[in-house]
């Protein structure tokens, strides 16, 4: 008999390689990180792209590299290494051209069979990742899998340190590489010129940001350690889900629709702690430009004056859709709360409360492969807190049979170990599982 095959099987022949900038980025450039940037700094981001044979029909791995070559020039900064100041040992990027990880690998499923499964930890053999140190100077920022299916296809995995920046920068940065690489095959490169920018968001009054969370000291091993386990699982909404759902609440978007769902479902698991204040964080329409790195999206806190586990959904969904003075933006709080201690203490955002992330707007199937789009494009976060952190992405448009043009959506949710089973119960009774 012949055992059944482990998931750490299902991918191998890992080879990895650097890929750096094909230019010299120059002799002591540095990049400064933001409070807000140092903020992010136990989060990591995981993308994963699945293409079919015919979008990678006749693309090579060196085709991929040699396109990477030409982006890493512009994106140098994501090819450094992080250092910190001799004279108050806060971190900061030196580009120093180390590179990027590139990873090879290969799986013996078709890329069909592995988006049948509804298992989200089986998708992180598709993401080779390692943490930030103990030794900064040698952790690379960023690593990208190329995972090769036998039917041809592939899977683009990326795993993203969010000092760098936000789900919107990553979006942005694998799309330019798929610009690059249809201009490889023309022997030509697109010239882009990608910033960073700090925040823009309006000053607030001063206060402890409700956002972020103080967490232990992590010194240099960049990993946040939670109180319990947490696990991720997730699940599509089609358009007929969002019509009832919207039925039921009204002239809301169907972001703030959803998250009134979950914001009502996860407070009745939690039976007597239920979350009173969650974060929501959107695209900052002011940073709409394709060629900025950092760590931009809004971020905001809402709370709740009523117990939302027995509350109505319209009246939840009108609370995260409008700003009623108990909505703020939270950047600069951030950013004075970090800068206060010249970023020597560690803070959470994902996870410090029940944090809600929109990534409608984040261009996830503006990447192409020889014209073709991705069959899915998935994001997940690495490094939530205890409170957990749901995030809600577009999913491609289906087939005229299923109402081709009509939203639908993943909902990825990152919660503790032991609420997820009263939680998937909670939403079998609302008919979304």
């Amino acid at each position: 008999m012949v055992p059944p095959q482990q998931d750490h099987d299902l991918v191998y022949n890992l080879r990895l390689s650097s890929v750096g900038p094909g230019c010299v980025t120059g002799s002591d450039v540095v990049h400064d990180l933001s409070g807000l940037d140092l903020t992010m700094k136990l989060h990591y981001l995981k993308a994963v792209y699945f293409f079919s044979s015919h979008a990678v029909e006749g693309l090579t791995i060196m085709n991929m590299k040699e396109a990477m070559f030409y982006l890493l020039n512009d994106y140098y900064i994501t090819c450094g290494r992080i250092k910190r100041s001799e004279s108050s040992g806060r971190p900061y990027i030196k580009c120093n051209d180390c590179g990027i990880r590139f990873v090879e690998g290969v799986c013996d499923e078709t890329v069909d069979e592995w988006l049948e499964t509804d298992d989200d930890s089986k998708r992180n053999l598709l993401v080779y990742h390692r943490a930030i140190g103990p030794e900064l100077s040698f952790s690379p920022l960023v690593y990208l899998q190329v995972t090769q299916f036998k039917c041809g296809g592939i899977s683009l995995g990326l795993s993203w340190a969010h000092i760098l920046g936000d789900a919107f920068s990553v979006s942005n940065f694998i799309n330019n590489w798929g610009q690059h690489m249809a201009m490889v095959n023309v022997n030509s490169s697109p010239a882009l010129a990608p910033r960073s920018l700090t925040n823009t968001a309006k000053p607030e009054a001063p206060g402890e940001p409700l956002s972020a969370k103080q967490v232990n000291h992590v010194g240099d091993l960049w990993v946040l350690a939670n109180n319990c386990k947490m696990e991720t699982f997730s699940f599509n909404l089609t358009t007929q889900h969002l019509s009832n759902l919207q039925a039921k609440i009204g002239s809301v978007s169907a972001f703030d629709s959803i998250c009134a769902l979950l914001w009502r479902a996860i407070a009745k698991v939690r039976e007597g702690f239920e979350p009173q204040i969650v974060t929501v964080c959107r695209k900052d329409p002011c940073h709409d430009d394709n060629n900025v790195l950092g760590n931009n999206q809004i971020i905001r806190t809402i709370k709740a004056s009523f117990l939302v586990g027995e509350s109505d959904l319209n009246k939840l969904a009108t609370l995260i859709a409008n700003d009623q003075g108990q909505v703020c933006d939270e950047r600069n709080r951030i950013e004075a709360a970090v800068e206060k201690d010249n970023g020597s203490t560690d803070y959470i955002v994902y996870g410090s409360n029940l944090t809600f992330v929109n990534l409608e707007n984040a261009g996830l199937y503006e990447l192409e492969l020889n014209g073709e789009k991705p069959k899915l494009a998935y994001y997940s976060i690495q490094g939530v807190g205890d409170e957990g952190a749901v995030l809600i992405l577009p999913l491609p448009h289906g087939s005229a049979a299923e109402n081709e043009g009509e939203p639908r959506y993943l909902v990825n949710l990152t919660l503790p170990e032991g609420q997820v089973f009263k939680l998937k119960a909670e939403l079998k009774r609302a008919s979304l599982l």
